[in-house]
């Protein structure tokens, strides 16, 4: 049985505003292994984009992601080892995606 795929937008939001110009050593540790987290799961086709928003009131985390159980997605929020370091989520389903 073919389920059918779920959008989310996810934005990962940063323990304080300037977070991204003052990481500390082992925040950009963790930082880099939380892109290379996030990488893995887009070679297996559940991210469709994901990166930094450069919003002058401060960096945060987007995503958008593609699933057919949300289970996946708290999953994937769950594991992420940005959370070591301070960061939180949101995440909002999307209706009427279209992709090219």
């Amino acid at each position: 049985m073919n389920k059918e795929k779920k959008y989310y937008y996810i934005r990962l939001n940063p323990p304080r505003p300037s977070f991204a110009q003052d990481l500390t050593e082992e925040e950009k540790k963790i930082m880099q292994e939380h892109g290379a987290y996030w990488r893995d799961l887009q070679a297996k086709g559940y991210v469709l984009v994901f990166g930094p928003v450069l919003d002058p009131k401060g960096v945060f985390g987007v995503g958008i992601i593609e699933v057919e159980d949300e289970s996946l997605l708290v999953e994937f929020e769950k594991n992420d080892p940005a959370l070591k370091a301070g960061n939180t989520y949101e995440v909002y389903p999307m209706r009427a995606v279209t992709k090219g």
